[in-house]
């Protein structure tokens, strides 16, 4: 048997919640969007295969120029020219034998035993004025330094000779030729001794040492 409800609990009333239909139109049905189409896979390019297989260019091979091989000459071999042939006078003392030659020789002649000269200069009588021209020319037997051969300006022939020893002092001057000289004072404490017995004159300078010697 159920057991009775307190009264409290009891429903003395109708229930209150019914649903009542009214009169209308039907509601539209609601649209539900369809949902996005998948999207198309992607397919991979696969280049197309022509008819004929592609060609391969090939470049020309490049070859570099070889080094160089580097060859050792050796020492090389140095040859001197010939040394002309002097007359044996000329070998001897060379301003000897062209002190021989004056009056004889004129240029053409000089040239063709000394070459090419190193110099020139005019000469001058005892009032400055040129009369002559004087050519300097190497000691090809090195006897000297230096030769100087004076020309006279009207003959053109060889009228004196100058030499320029490499060591020489007034006391090898005497000594080979002796002391009978005539001297006089230059410029710059220098002295001329003239031979009175040779044809030949000496300058010295301050200290004695030669400076030329004149041959006439």
């Amino acid at each position: 048997m159920r057991p009775a409800l307190p009264p409290v609990l009891r429903k003395t009333e109708p229930d209150d919640n019914h649903f009542v239909m009214l009169p209308g139109r039907t509601p539209a049905p609601v649209a539900v969007p369809a949902p996005a189409p998948a999207p198309a896979p992607v397919k991979a390019f696969t280049p197309p295969v022509s008819a004929s297989p592609a060609k391969v260019l090939q470049t020309a091979e490049r070859h570099e120029p070889p080094v160089p091989e580097l060859k050792d000459p050796g020492r090389p071999i140095l040859s001197r020219a010939p040394r002309p042939t002097y007359p044996d006078d000329f070998e001897k003392d060379s301003g000897l034998f062209c002190q021989k030659q004056i009056g004889h020789w004129k240029q053409v002649e000089a040239l063709a035993l000394l070459g090419a000269p190193s110099g020139d200069r005019p000469a001058y009588d005892d009032n400055e004025g040129v009369n002559g021209r004087i050519l300097a020319f190497g000691d090809p037997t090195d006897r000297y330094k230096q030769l100087e051969l004076d020309f006279d300006g009207q003959t053109g022939a060889l009228r004196t000779v100058f030499v320029y020893p490499w060591k020489m002092t007034w006391q090898d001057c005497r000594r080979l030729w002796g002391a009978n000289v005539s001297a006089a004072e230059a410029n710059k404490g220098r002295k001329f001794y003239s031979y009175l017995n040779r044809r030949l004159d000496v300058l010295v300078d301050a200290t004695g040492k030669v400076i030329s010697i004149g041959l006439y």
